[in-house]
């Protein structure tokens, strides 16, 4: 093993974080460029370099996993011994409920091109977000494993729909104005 392969006990200690889920993501980003700096091609002898994908694939999946709080969520539970089985599904009715109701108003808001409306959407999403990683954060300091799963799982899917929000707001900046196709 070469000098240049990282080491490291887990991925927050890779980015020089406390293991805990509330982390300074500015940190993690600072971290990010000194590791891709550190690890860089050019930077590492011909033998070295050869790795050098291996180490930008681990470094990039750790920055990753440690930037959303879903996967950090589940990182910790990994790393506590208490993987979220994925076969189990939400059952919390109200969660669903509103979660659906969210879905549905974004594609109503993404087919009639409302980005008024996917704005307020995502602004909810986030604070929803915000109400499950508290919840997390609670639940896993204190080892309540069955409700820090509970989280997770509602995370993963406040998560992804956000990403879905993200997704519709910038489409909606490229769809050309009607007015200038009008002078093509």
């Amino acid at each position: 093993m070469s000098d240049n392969t990282p080491t490291f006990a887990n991925f927050f200690a890779l980015f020089e974080q406390p293991i805990a889920f509330d982390i300074d993501t500015s940190q993690l980003s600072k971290r990010l460029r000194q590791l891709q700096q550190q690890f860089h091609p050019d930077n590492l002898s011909s033998d070295e370099s050869a790795s050098s994908q291996q180490n930008s694939a681990i470094i990039n999946h750790a920055y990753a996993t440690l930037l959303h709080p879903d996967s950090r969520a589940n990182y910790l539970l990994e790393l506590s011994g208490q993987e979220l089985n994925t076969d189990h599904s939400i059952a919390d009715l109200d969660f669903l409920d509103d979660a659906m109701d969210m879905r549905m108003a974004l594609d109503d808001a993404e087919g009639s091109a409302d980005l008024a409306t996917i704005k307020s959407l995502k602004s909810k999403a986030e604070q929803r977000i915000e109400t499950h990683s508290n919840r997390f954060e609670t639940a896993y300091n204190q080892q309540d494993w069955s409700t820090a799963m509970d989280a997770t799982q509602k995370l993963k899917f406040l998560v992804k729909l956000k990403k879905d929000m993200d997704t519709a707001i910038d489409n909606s900046h490229q769809q050309p104005d009607d007015d200038d196709e009008l002078y093509l």
